[in-house]
């Protein structure tokens, strides 16, 4: 391999999600041993942590569906394959894939792509437009929920499959890291007092995030159980969505929750969000191929009330898949007011000595398998089984 090599990371936008932070963490592991880490995309606000992580932002409008762009773009990825020594190219999602596939084997370097979603196969040209994501010379998926899928859709071998989980920051992602006067502060954003147990429904404000579901299951609660010393925190963007948020607003209103549920907007703190918090729930009524609020929340020490389709059971220790006393959270039926309802009650109804075990129990599950440093160790080996190098090796020496 020649000196200098660079990887190229291929990712239409740069806003708040998994894959996009998933990319900040590769760029921050290759910086860490010396190599330097490109990125292709259009731009948003995880740019300025690529660059202060010491990756370069390679403006390029590889969002587009167009096929005469995503020629163009296939030739300027080209280009810099030649000028910049890239040496493998890792694309994270659909339209930008092709552009790096027909480069990569232009220019006859390795290509990987991470299957990030369950992209929707309902017409014949929608599951070729997919298939990309199978076409890497490895394919990473984010979950074993998520390569099952890969192998069903695309009979994909598993010579070139990897399962690597999305990763928690640990070091931010730590009570000890979170100080009192970030809690306060959040507290007071959020107007929630001191005294309420705090539910946190950390999700975009769109139907699939199961809303109603939750509405639901508080007051299916407060029927079954009482008025309970609790307040239900969504916090989710609202963007583009404000009919939606009128119409919680107004089943909020009809069941007289007002002063139990209340929505915050986008929070940028999340590691604050949940330390304050009592239980996290993801409420889900499609399956999610990872989740990564729900390894978050545990290595903060705060158990997860989760829906039982997709990823959450591989992140979510719940009976009946292990014993009472290995349990990190609760898995439930999407779109079960009643099941949601039923796991509220049990966690407030804990004693504070079985619930700090539960805690404990959350916070070494999200430390054992869902750190970054695993993360991209894992994803530095793949490179490495391409490209005949050490990365892994020499990241763990460093990290």
């Amino acid at each position: 391999m020649k000196d200098n090599p660079a990887i190229l990371q291929v990712i239409p936008h740069l806003g708040v999600g998994g894959a996009e932070l998933s990319t900040v963490e590769i760029v921050d592991a290759l910086q860490t041993i010396g190599v330097r880490a490109l990125v292709a995309s259009e731009g948003g606000r995880m740019a300025r942590d690529i660059e202060r992580r010491g990756g370069e932002i390679i403006p390029m409008p590889v969002a587009t569906k167009n096929p005469l762009q995503m020629l163009q773009n296939k030739r300027q990825i080209e280009k810099l394959i030649s000028e910049r020594n890239v040496v493998l190219l890792h694309a994270r999602s659909r339209a930008p894939a092709w552009s790096s596939m027909l480069a990569s084997s232009k220019m006859n370097i390795p290509f990987v792509t991470t299957y990030h979603g369950a992209y929707g196969e309902a017409a014949p040209l929608k599951r070729l437009y997919n298939s990309v994501m199978a076409r890497g010379d490895q394919v990473i998926a984010n979950s074993k929920f998520t390569a099952d899928l890969v192998r069903a859709r695309h009979e994909l071998e598993d010579e070139r499959l990897r399962v690597i989980y999305r990763g928690v920051e640990l070091e931010r992602f730590s009570k000890s890291a979170v100080s009192s006067n970030r809690l306060e502060e959040l507290r007071s954003n959020w107007d929630v007092p001191k005294g309420p147990k705090i539910i946190l429904h950390p999700a975009r404000l769109t139907r699939l995030k199961g809303h109603r579901v939750v509405i639901n299951g508080v007051r299916e609660l407060f029927e079954r159980a009482g008025k309970q010393e609790l307040v239900v925190v969504f916090a989710g963007d609202f963007a583009g969505r404000r009919a939606y948020v009128s119409e919680l607003s107004e089943q909020i209103a009809a069941f007289g929750l007002g002063q139990h549920i209340k929505f915050v907007g986008h929070c940028s703190d999340m590691a604050a969000a949940y330390a304050l918090a009592y239980v996290t729930i993801i409420a889900s009524t499609e399956p999610e191929t990872f989740g990564r609020t729900s390894a978050e929340a545990q290595a903060m020490g705060c158990p997860v009330i989760a829906t039982n389709i997709g990823a959450p059971p591989e992140t979510v220790r719940a009976q009946p898949n292990v014993p009472e006393d290995e349990i990190t959270g609760w898995l439930v039926p999407p779109d079960s007011p009643a099941a949601f309802a039923g796991a509220l009650e049990e966690v407030l109804n804990l004693q504070s000595k079985k619930y700090q075990q539960l805690v404990n129990r959350a916070i070494e599950n999200a430390q054992d398998s869902f750190s970054d440093r695993l993360m991209k160790v894992q994803t530095l080996a793949v490179y490495d089984e391409l490209l005949g190098t050490d990365f892994a090796v020499r990241y763990e020496r460093k990290a």
